[in-house]
């Protein structure tokens, strides 16, 4: 059986060790940055927001515009 795309399936995309540290990040519920996270986690901000994105196509992650920030939340 073909494996599903990482975009559409939830169990792909949280199987990436990173996507699991970025969650671990947002569980507080609050609104986080994409700087604040690429600080954290000490990764480039196009890894960073490569991963959101994932996350985000998938359901687990949204985000909202601030200006030029986006902030997102679990």
């Amino acid at each position: 059986m073909a494996r599903a795309a990482t975009t559409t399936d939830v169990f792909n995309a949280i199987a990436e060790p990173r996507r699991r540290e970025i969650i671990d990040l947002l569980i507080d519920g609050r609104q986080h940055a994409v700087g604040d996270l690429v600080t954290t986690l000490s990764l480039p901000q196009p890894a960073v927001s490569k991963h959101l994105g994932v996350l985000r196509k998938v359901g687990i992650v949204s985000v909202t515009r601030r200006g030029q920030l986006r902030l997102y939340r679990l």
